[in-house]
């Protein structure tokens, strides 16, 4: 009966209805694949066995990394682990804290890293901690440094008649407010906290790859690096693919034969992280990213561009 009054609305209805449906069907299917693809866990028994572990994309949080790497050091059946790095860097502390877990590593297993297509900034910093670094001729590497930087919005509020107000109990309190000009001081301040943290990349590259912080340091300007000039450098040791990288770490491991690969169990993602391609986690992140100042060490693309 409604379909014969109103049979825009029916079908607006139906239509409505099969979308929804097959919306839902697709997020199961694109959730159990992706949990197959990347959700292999890990077995006992084996004598050949290299754990790989994925590090993709802007690191924002340590705490999946640090768990993984756990893992595959406790466990006797994973000889020897693969990192496999795919990033342009991230927050500072999560990629001081990945480097720590696996210096902590490195004695009781052997740990290699394969570099993607960028492996950039604090992408490298992790990688400096490994036994071995691995890259291909043209894989991004290097970005040495630490970025700062934010969006400042005192003419937009100007414009529009906003007076931002702040109470503080502190002169650098609101320290790189978006809603004011910094002041001398302030970018003095924030200058020397930016050395000093830069100071701290060097350091930890040159305890990881064994080479004098005078020379880590003068490759330390910020620039990115081919695989085949990092490698000139000292600061990768062998140019191969991922596969290669395996029979590299398997080697290193003492393995005899074929080497098998095992990955840590992820956590399913929905239909709705696959199509806006982003987190909870790092949207909130971008949106005081812009809003106050962080120190990171990140190669940005977009900010090179706009130099």
């Amino acid at each position: 009966m409604f379909s014969r009054r109103h049979p825009f609305l029916f079908f607006l209805l139906l239509m409505c209805t099969i979308c929804a449906s097959a919306l839902i069907i697709l997020s199961l299917i694109v959730t159990t694949g992706i949990q197959k693809i990347q959700g292999t866990s890990f077995h006992a028994g084996g004598d050949n066995q290299v754990g790989i572990i994925e590090i993709t994309g802007i690191i924002y949080s340590s705490d999946d990394v640090i768990r993984e790497i756990k893992e595959f050091r406790e466990n006797d059946s994973i000889k020897a682990i693969l990192l496999r790095i795919n990033s342009p860097g991230g927050a500072v502390g999560p990629a001081q804290e990945i480097y720590r877990e696996i210096r902590k590593t490195v004695g009781k297993k052997k740990v290699v890293v394969s570099m993607g297509t960028v492996a950039a900034s604090g992408g490298y910093y992790i990688a400096s901690a490994a036994d071995g670094i691995m890259a291909n001729p043209g894989t991004i590497t290097g970005s040495i440094g630490v970025i700062m930087s934010y969006t400042n919005y005192k003419q937009l509020f100007d414009k529009i008649g906003l007076t931002p107000v702040v109470i503080k109990s502190g002169e650098f309190k609101d320290m790189g407010s978006p809603t004011r000009k910094m002041t001398e001081a302030e970018e003095n301040l924030l200058q020397d906290f930016v050395d000093k943290t830069k100071k701290q990349f060097v350091e930890a590259v040159a305890a990881g790859r064994k080479m004098p912080v005078d020379k880590v340091s003068a490759l330390a300007d910020g620039r990115i690096y081919t695989g085949e000039e990092a490698k000139d450098n000292g600061l990768i040791d062998r140019i191969g693919n991922l596969e290669d990288a395996i029979d590299w770490t398997g080697e290193l491991a003492g393995i005899k034969g074929e080497v098998s690969v095992v990955y840590p169990t992820k956590e399913r993602f929905s239909l709705l992280d696959i199509l806006l391609g982003t987190s909870e986690e790092s949207f909130f992140h971008n949106l005081s990213q812009r809003l106050m100042p962080q120190a990171a060490y990140l190669f940005d693309a977009r900010e090179e561009a706009s130099n």
